[in-house]
């Protein structure tokens, strides 16, 4: 994938350096965990980097979750520095009496002059454009701002720096948004990215965990929890 580290090479008797490096006995977890619902969720509009708060349901959503990946006895916790994954990481860290690490890298795309929009309002504003990011473009600049691109390489980093910190067999815990984790674990497995939007769309305090394989990283879950909710609009 262009843009992106051939992590694909470990595991076949080569010697490798690097933060996906994978010894014999080593099988770090990571768990890409989406914040739970604020209003705009509710209401379908684009978030991007907008600091919207968690609504009502949103901070239950992030109790509940938290109880379920206490279970997993996490060694690391990082979170998007946007309050709604902030606050959704807190009410595990609370839980499992870790600290809380704060990394941008986990935003969620930058969507420019789409962000507060519904889908309806970008389909009738910008409609060739919109017909790009619904088709998967990586190359979009999704409304002026970031592209797909940038952000699967900077979450691809943020991930394999967390993990690179995990003790053998340990698990980290990063809080992301629902765009940016798919993209993170597109970029993780080696999917193209133009492919992306053939894994599925994560509902609010759901996750997804990989784990270090032979040969790179493996989903092993997607869309983790109890009867997640419907995805109305993620990139948020």
């Amino acid at each position: 994938m262009e843009g992106l580290p051939d992590h694909r090479a470990a595991g076949r008797g080569e010697r490798r350096t690097g933060p996906t490096l994978r010894r014999r006995g080593v099988s770090r977890r990571v768990v890409l965990w989406r914040h739970g619902r604020t209003e705009w969720n509710a209401a379908g509009r684009f978030q991007g980097q907008t600091d919207v708060d968690l609504d009502d349901l949103g901070r239950e959503q992030a109790r509940e979750a938290a109880a379920r990946l206490a279970a997993l006895a996490p060694d690391l916790l990082v979170s998007s520095d946007l309050q709604r994954a902030q606050d959704t990481t807190a009410a595990l860290a609370t839980l499992v009496g870790l600290d809380v690490e704060l990394d941008p890298r986990l935003r969620e795309t930058y969507a420019g002059q789409w962000q507060g929009c519904t889908t309806a309002e970008i389909a009738a504003n910008w409609p060739d454009e919109y017909k790009a990011w619904r088709g998967g473009d990586p190359l979009l600049r999704v409304g002026g701002g970031e592209t797909r691109q940038e952000v699967a390489e900077r979450m691809f980093a943020a991930v394999t720096d967390a993990a690179a910190r995990l003790p053998e067999n340990g698990l980290a815990v990063l809080t992301s948004h629902g765009g940016a984790a798919r993209l993170g674990i597109a970029a993780l497995i080696g999917m193209p990215l133009h492919r992306f939007t053939n894994i599925g769309g994560l509902s609010n305090c759901s996750w997804s965990m990989l784990r270090e394989g032979d040969d790179g990283w493996i989903l092993v879950e997607h869309n983790a929890g109890t009867l997640p909710s419907p995805v109305v609009i993620e990139e948020g």
